[in-house]
């Protein structure tokens, strides 16, 4: 497959305020201006009818949140970067009305950062193909800090 990343969209506006994880950035609508703006210089540029069907844009890239409360240490060995992760919208958690449930396999492994997930949910709800792969794994002390991972729109 073809990939295209025109760059990514998450949005360094602002970090969390205090109390929140550290260094997990905010997101907010100028995410979604990048991306349709990310979608016109494709339609003006072209693609060759060959690759239109293959194009990927990164997203956002995003560190995992919550998996100390899920299945990340029972998977730690088997897991691997470039794993395809499944993104389920929660419309109706609790905690968070924009939640985006993330799975490997069908295990939960956390959900995307509050900060970061409303883009998501948003192009989810609209029904736009995306797809989400692991992209680091670091054995640290920190949860925020062990798992991260990228999303793409698939065009």
């Amino acid at each position: 497959m073809n990939f295209l990343a025109l760059h990514s969209l998450r949005s360094d506006s602002g970090l969390y305020p205090e109390g929140n994880a550290p260094g997990v950035r905010r997101n907010d609508d100028s995410t979604l201006v990048q991306l349709l703006l990310s979608l016109l210089v494709i339609c003006l540029i072209g693609l060759p009818p060959a690759h239109a069907e293959s194009v990927k844009i990164l997203v956002q890239s995003s560190p995992l949140a919550g998996s100390q409360f899920y299945a990340v240490a029972r998977v730690w060995d088997e897991i691997r970067p470039g794993d395809r992760l499944t993104l389920t919208r929660e419309p109706d958690n609790r905690h968070d009305r924009n939640a985006v449930r993330v799975d490997w396999n069908g295990q939960q492994l956390g959900y995307v950062p509050r900060a970061e997930n409303r883009a998501v949910a948003r192009a989810l709800d609209a029904g736009e193909k995306l797809e989400a792969r692991v992209s680091k794994l670091r054995k640290d002390p920190n949860p925020w800090q062990r798992v991260e991972f990228e999303v793409y729109l698939i065009l």
